[in-house]
């Protein structure tokens, strides 16, 4: 070998990658797995509304992407129709127990060393196990989205997922990847270990034929008690009392107190003025303030071109640093830079031009990493959320809601709701949105352009990820606007978000999902 050679960084992929949008006048689901997507779908051509395909889809995501999100969840979604004068936010976010004791996480002395660079708690139990769950306010996000604009029983609106729960979760490579990436914990309590752990070690996918299936626990059957007995059932009924009782055999302070009292409510959306349309940022502990903070910040950027120019991505990077450095002395973190945060989305248009963009979350990659025996539900680790560090604007305290990340954002001119966003990655959420939304509205992509178009990350007040897909002269722009790091965009590392998008407009609407998501797609109605 010459002396003079030098490897190379090292790449994944040395492949192009690409999703195909979807188009339809039926209306339009986009989620980040197939088989949500086509659960949804199958509400609109029954008639049902955007938020009967959008409540299917959250449900069926519980069966077959349970790291992701799930009944242990919490989570927040917009919804507006024709006519509307604002969005409405549904704010099904996290709340702690009212038994929490911040006592009982009591700090080492140590900085995480991993992948958490905050201070470090006794055993981890802010990151994992029976103290870091929060009360799991998604299933009452579901209910009261169907209440105000669903059409269809929630007997039928629960039976995709119920299908797919029997059917069991897919046993392929990117299941393997998933269980492998949690477990290290997973192994620590026993039903998840049961479950994920076969033998102890992950799922493998046969060498070659078709992968096959395994069952969540008693997931089916939770699934099937809430179709008969209705979704109260979660927080009052049968479900409510072996939750209560499992967590209480765990040493966990989540209740039966606490589930009674857990409530969804609806805000108005925080509407802000936007090159000639309106965008409704979600209300609440979210990433929106500091989504408005990039927005001012951007108003009078280069938007001429119809792609971003080099000193657009400059004037973002710096903007994004500036954001984040106001977000973190004026609320404290919401999760720490880099940390494990995985998070779903999904998007959904019916027929009549009701828009529903929900984010939903177990917080890390199978939440707490705790599935309960007595229902297969995977439970959050919303504590995480909070600052381990006594004192500090988002620290650990009971009945309280911490600062989270999450960014479904709906556009709208006038009154017509005209495009849907929102993305799953914890920090790097907002970059993504803003940007996807950029590329369709301000630059005139269409929304599969859009979406294979390479990106920038900023989630913190220092530094810039860049794709190492775009051109060296955004590069070097950038490198005048703080230290760069080129990524790939890849399936692991997650280095950037996975946003959706769908707009409507006179042709009809068009979906698309994101490239480096394996699962996900879009699907149209009809």
């Amino acid at each position: 070998m010459p002396e003079s050679f030098s490897p190379s960084p090292h790449v994944t992929q040395h492949w192009q990658l690409r999703k195909p949008a979807a188009q339809g006048r039926g209306g339009m689901v986009v989620s980040q797995v197939k088989a949500a997507a086509e659960a949804g779908a199958a509400m609109l051509d029954a008639g049902g509304s955007a938020a009967d395909a959008a409540v299917a889809a959250a449900f069926a995501l519980a069966a077959v992407e349970p790291w992701n999100s799930g009944l242990g969840g919490i989570g927040f979604a917009q919804a507006m129709k024709p006519g509307m004068a604002e969005a409405e936010t549904f704010d099904f976010g996290p709340v702690s127990p009212a038994g929490l004791d911040p006592a009982a996480f009591p700090l080492t002395g140590r900085m995480k060393r991993d992948l958490f660079p905050w201070p470090e708690v006794e055993g981890d139990r802010n990151v994992h196990g029976p103290l870091s769950f929060v009360i799991p306010s998604a299933v009452a996000g579901y209910a009261l989205l169907h209440e105000r604009h669903g059409r269809l029983p929630i007997r039928e609106v629960l039976a995709p997922a119920v299908a797919l729960a029997r059917r069991g979760l897919p046993q392929d490579w990117y299941t393997t990847l998933k269980v492998a990436n949690s477990a290290a914990v997973l192994r620590l309590y026993p039903e998840s270990a049961r479950v994920y752990l076969p033998g102890g070690l992950p799922p493998v996918p046969p060498y070659q034929g078709s992968p096959g299936f395994f069952t969540l626990g008693r997931l089916p059957a939770t699934l099937e008690r809430l179709q008969q007995a209705g979704l109260r059932d979660f927080y009052e009924g049968e479900i409510a009392a072996q939750i209560a009782a499992d967590v209480k055999a765990m040493g966990g302070v989540l209740s039966a107190a606490d589930l009674r009292g857990c409530k969804a409510r609806v805000l108005p959306s925080v509407a802000v003025p936007w090159r000639g349309r309106r965008l409704m940022l979600v209300n609440g502990l979210t990433a929106a303030p500091t989504l408005k903070r990039v927005l001012e910040g951007m108003a009078d950027a280069d938007w001429t071109g119809g792609a971003p120019s080099p000193a657009w991505y400059a004037r973002l990077g710096r903007v994004m640093q500036d954001a984040y450095a106001e977000r973190l002395a004026g609320l404290g973190d919401a999760e720490p830079k880099g940390a494990d945060s995985c998070t779903t989305h999904l998007t959904v248009c019916d027929k009549d031009g009701l828009m529903v963009a929900m984010t939903t979350t177990l917080l890390s990659s199978m939440g707490s990493r705790v599935m309960l025996p007595g229902t297969g539900i995977m439970m959050n680790n919303g504590v995480m959320w909070f600052d381990p560090t006594p004192g500090t604007p988002n620290a650990i305290a009971p009945g309280k809601r911490p600062l989270n990340n999450m960014c479904p954002v709906i556009a709208a001119s006038g009154t017509e709701p005209e495009i849907a966003v929102g993305a799953s990655g914890g920090r790097r959420i907002m970059a993504s949105v803003f940007q996807l939304l950029s590329f369709v509205s301000e630059f005139g992509m269409a929304p599969e352009a859009a979406a294979h178009h390479p990106r920038i990350d900023v989630s913190g007040p220092s530094g810039i990820s860049a794709d190492l897909r775009l051109p060296e002269a955004v590069l070097e722009a950038l490198r005048g606007a703080g230290e760069v790091e080129l990524v790939e965009h890849g399936v692991m590392p997650i280095n950037f978000a996975c946003p959706n998008l769908i707009r409507r407009g006179p042709e009809g609407v068009t979906g698309i999902s994101d490239a480096a998501s394996p699962w996900s797609a879009a699907v149209a109605a009809g």
